[in-house]
């Protein structure tokens, strides 16, 4: 009986440290997400490329993403409020490889477009969450 309580209570532990280990893991993305978004706020769209995953960085030049991240961002302005409205995590995205990423949709207000829906996604390269993707609506 003991053993059977024991076991469970192993169990248990184990369950639950996986899940602290998403949750710290998904927390870590989310943040990698808002620190990346605030490189293209900032029109740093170089640096943000730079902190872009590889498999980012292999899909689109350094000076073709500064050029798209200027012609889409600048229209619209500074950004006035940002909130996390949604975040996935996926293991396959149509494609790409298969892998740890995160999806995180944002309800954006920006100085001349009211309701902005941005939708970045983050790649778990290594032992860090680099940006993936970025689309804004």
């Amino acid at each position: 009986m003991n053993r059977a309580i024991a076991l469970a209570w192993w169990l248990s532990l184990a369950i639950s440290g996986t899940a602290l280990a998403s949750d710290a893991s998904e927390a870590a993305a989310v943040q990698a997400g808002e620190a990346w978004l605030k490189l293209i706020d900032a029109g740093r769209y170089g640096d943000s490329w730079d902190e872009s995953s590889t498999m980012f960085r292999n899909a689109v030049s350094r000076s073709a993403w500064e050029k798209q991240g200027a012609a889409v961002r600048e229209p619209l302005g500074k950004v006035l409020d940002r909130k996390l409205a949604t975040k996935k995590l996926m293991h396959e995205l149509p494609g790409v490889p298969d892998g740890t990423y995160l999806v995180l949709t944002f309800d954006t207000r920006f100085e001349r477009k009211e309701h902005g829906r941005e939708t970045v996604t983050m790649m778990l390269e290594g032992d860090r969450f680099r940006g993936a993707g970025y689309f804004i609506r």
